[in-house]
């Protein structure tokens, strides 16, 4: 096998990497999910529970959808670099190489110099956030659309945000909560707490706001189109005539602007947060005293 097969073979192998993923939960949807007439707004199926010591966990649709999405994005970031050169050659790379200098652009306007380092973080929660989504429409349940998983992203960003809260050293982060009064204390840390909670219950009720309104709307239509156009004979007065074309009109703003615009929404909550936090004056200060010790 020559080198330009290879090459096709391994990009073949790399876009079913990309596509099987989402056929897989698909065909799990159709086989697990009961035929049913009625509108269902639910959250996402639970397919088996796993017992712990302190509460079952429940394995649901949005995680297998969640590892999906995570595959495929893996699997596009392999086939954009692959066969990279140092002089672009390809239409992928150039897309590649386009993808990494908007986000280091980003990170440079938001973060700063000395945080160039988060760009892959940065781009990484972006595109989970936008794919899952956007797989809202191939009818899977979007991650998104779950608390736990929206809740997990924040507790992350949480974490980052403390520890360059802590850079500064333990003393000026504590004393941050007793600014500008004492008394204002428990509002701070109420405030700090509520970073988390703020982040994933704007993510995740945008997103499943849309999925909520688009089915209601496309039910309403199916019946009125029954109940409009149920005179036509046979065939024609069940079909849902009016349901053609608004509801698609809505995914085009609920699954597609709304889903993106949430995505970057919280890319840059998450770049703000820690950038902000992160006391460069104290941080400094921390280390020339960390070295004077050591002199």
């Amino acid at each position: 096998m020559n080198k330009d097969t290879r090459a096709r073979v391994t990009d073949i192998l790399l876009i079913l990497m990309m596509v099987l993923p989402f056929v897989a939960v698909m065909a799990l949807k159709v086989l697990t999910t009961p035929h049913s007439d009625e509108i269902s707004i639910s959250g996402a199926l639970i397919y088996f529970t796993i017992p712990m010591p302190l509460m079952d966990l429940p394995i649901t649709a949005s995680q297998f959808n969640s590892l999906a999405v995570m595959i495929s994005i893996f699997g596009l970031c392999l086939y954009l670099t692959h066969g990279i050169q140092v002089v672009p050659n390809s239409k992928r790379q150039l897309v590649a190489e386009w993808i990494v200098t908007k986000v280091n652009d980003l990170i440079r306007d938001n973060m700063g110099e000395r945080f160039m380092a988060f760009a892959p973080f940065v781009a990484g929660i972006m595109a989970l956030s936008a794919f899952s989504s956007l797989s809202s429409l191939l009818g899977l349940f979007p991650p998104t659309s779950d608390m736990n998983i929206v809740a997990g992203w924040a507790i992350i960003v949480f974490i980052l945000i403390t520890y360059y809260k802590l850079k500064g050293g333990l003393w000026p982060y504590v004393k941050g909560f007793f600014e500008p009064v004492p008394v204002f204390a428990p509002f701070n840390i109420i405030g700090e707490l509520a970073t988390p909670v703020s982040m994933s219950f704007r993510h995740y009720g945008n997103v499943l706001s849309g999925v909520v309104i688009s089915t209601l709307i496309a039910y309403a239509l199916q019946g009125l189109s029954k109940l409009v156009l149920g005179w036509l004979p046979g065939v024609l007065g069940q079909f849902p005539f009016l349901q053609i074309g608004l509801p698609a009109v809505l995914s085009l703003y609920f699954d597609i602007f709304s889903g993106l615009m949430q995505a970057f929404i919280f890319a840059m909550l998450t770049m703000l947060y820690i950038a902000t936090g992160f006391d460069e004056d104290a941080y400094n200060a921390r280390l020339a005293r960390r070295k004077k010790a050591a002199a």
